[in-house]
């Protein structure tokens, strides 16, 4: 089989699986509050079926590094497809919500490692010089799926039943699971690695706190005592785990990843970029259900051209991002971004559903020029050995980014709706109650849009540092894995 044949497939069975597990994972958003009806628990409780997954796919993704030199390609990847096919039978016919919430998680340890694992199949497989155009193809199914997923799941939901979520999965796994048995193959050599259990400890310990903490404080306040116990428990077992990785001689996640300048740069960009994609998904919602009275369904389409143009211009900006380099398409992105935050710090009741849409499309616009670009700048900086490392510290800050992002703007937006919705009860005592907590809320979103203008400005102003692709050092001699091996006959 030639070898541009054996990437073409490699490349469509990772990327479908990546596919159902990232639409997997935003599938059940607009579905909570049905939930909580069908099983009676309360909003709190029925939040884990997110936050949990999100927890468990942050706590394996730092030893993602370790399990892909342990094992390889095929066992990876078949083992989280079979991970993703248990937990969905068990959501589809799950009788009351713990086996529901068993299912999520189980669903979640096969989601965590799939999204590192295919960057740095890409990367170890591909030249520089295509990198772009590759991983713009994966942004492409990494950005369709959520893109998606709230209509989608609206739709089903209103016409059908929420298990249907799980059932329609089911077949869809099936599919992916047979394909990687007959055309996946093996595009590294595994090594027996020896698993440092204190360093898994401390990360599922450290990450999973800061994770949780960070996760509860934008609707339990920054005041919570178990807020404030779990962020500074989780700050202070990282900072255990990051000492012991440094003194390693065989780290389980390794931070020389951060010698690297270009890395840290991009790695800071990224946070930033991550924390505004977040909290502009959860702000705009607010927004449109709580200040305007907008169903989730009504909320999802507004998002949904947007998302979809984002998905689509993610290979066309993998091009641009082979032929010019990251810095140019940072710029040009944040040119959209900055822009498209602006015009929303203004937010009033009158505000048309048009002209949010076109904002929100602008907006992803941007972002399609930065997203994928800017895990291929970072990863292209480091040599071949580091790059497992960098995919997980990547998708790990990735994860706690989205986490503190989402917190603290929920925080600007709570405190400033809580400012507003006192002034109001005084400048217009007439008003009914309703009344007074629309506008504070819709005053509040505003204000929270002003952080992310200041976010969009900083990022800007850091793109500037990053160097331009004729300074960029990309080692002479790094050439394409040949691809002509057949599959290898691995135990899953």
């Amino acid at each position: 089989m030639p070898e541009s044949i054996n990437k073409k497939v490699l490349l469509t069975v990772l990327i479908l699986g990546c596919f159902l597990s990232t639409l997997n994972q935003t599938l059940l958003n607009v579905a909570l509050s049905n939930l909580m009806d069908v099983f009676s628990v309360s909003a709190p409780t029925v939040q884990w079926l997110s936050t949990g997954f999100m927890l468990i796919n942050g706590v394996l993704v730092p030893i993602t590094a370790f399990l892909m030199k342990r094992f390889s390609t095929r066992q990876l990847f078949i083992s989280s497809m079979l991970f993703l096919l248990i937990g969905s039978i068990l959501c589809a016919a799950a009788p009351t919500f713990s086996i529901l919430l068993t299912g999520r998680m189980i669903q979640a340890i096969g989601a965590g490692i799939i999204m590192p694992l295919l960057m740095s199949v890409v990367m170890f497989i591909f030249p520089p010089e295509k990198r772009g155009s590759m991983m713009g193809l994966i942004g492409l199914a990494i950005i369709f799926a959520p893109a998606i997923a709230p209509t989608l799941a609206g739709f089903v939901i209103e016409y059908f039943s929420w298990r249907w979520l799980f059932i329609g999965l089911i077949p869809l796994v099936v599919i992916v699971l047979l394909l990687s048995m007959k055309y996946l193959i093996n595009v590294s050599e595994t090594a027996k690695a020896k698993l440092d259990v204190v360093s898994v400890t401390f990360s599922t310990i450290g990450f999973g706190l800061i994770l949780y903490g960070f996760s509860n404080a934008g609707s339990r306040g920054w005041d919570d005592k178990l807020v404030i116990i779990t962020i500074l428990i989780g700050i202070i077992t990282t900072f255990l785990f990051c000492l012991r990785q440094m003194k390693s001689s065989d780290p389980l996640l390794n931070l020389n990843v951060f010698n690297n300048k270009v890395f840290t740069l991009t790695s800071i960009i990224n946070i930033i970029v991550t924390m505004m994609m977040y909290a502009d998904m959860i702000l705009l919602p607010i927004y449109l259900q709580d200040g305007r009275g907008f169903t989730a369904f009504n909320a999802g389409l507004l998002l949904l051209p947007g998302a979809v143009i984002n998905a689509f211009m993610s290979p066309v900006t993998g091009k641009m991002y082979d032929r010019f380099g990251a810095k140019p398409l940072f710029i040009i992105g944040l040119i959209f971004i900055i822009p498209s935050m602006w015009v929303v710090t203004d937010l009033t009741e009158t505000t048309t559903f048009v002209f949010l849409m076109i904002r929100t499309i602008f907006l992803r616009i941007g972002l399609s020029f930065i997203t994928m670009p800017l895990n291929t700048a970072s990863l292209n900086a480091l040599p071949k050995e580091l790059v497992t490392h960098g995919t997980a510290v990547n998708n790990t800050l990735r994860q706690i980014a989205g986490a503190i992002g989402t917190a603290v703007v929920i925080t600007v937006f709570t405190v400033q709706t809580t400012s507003h919705a006192e002034t109001l009860m005084q400048e217009t005592p007439n008003a009914t109650a309703d009344m007074i907590r629309k506008l504070a809320s819709i005053l509040g979103s505003s204000d929270a849009y002003y952080f992310m203008t200041i976010l969009a400005v900083v990022a800007l102003i850091l793109t500037f540092f990053v160097p331009s692709k004729a300074k960029t050092k990309v080692q002479p001699k790094e050439q394409a894995q040949p691809l002509t091996r057949k599959p290898t006959k691995d135990k899953v």
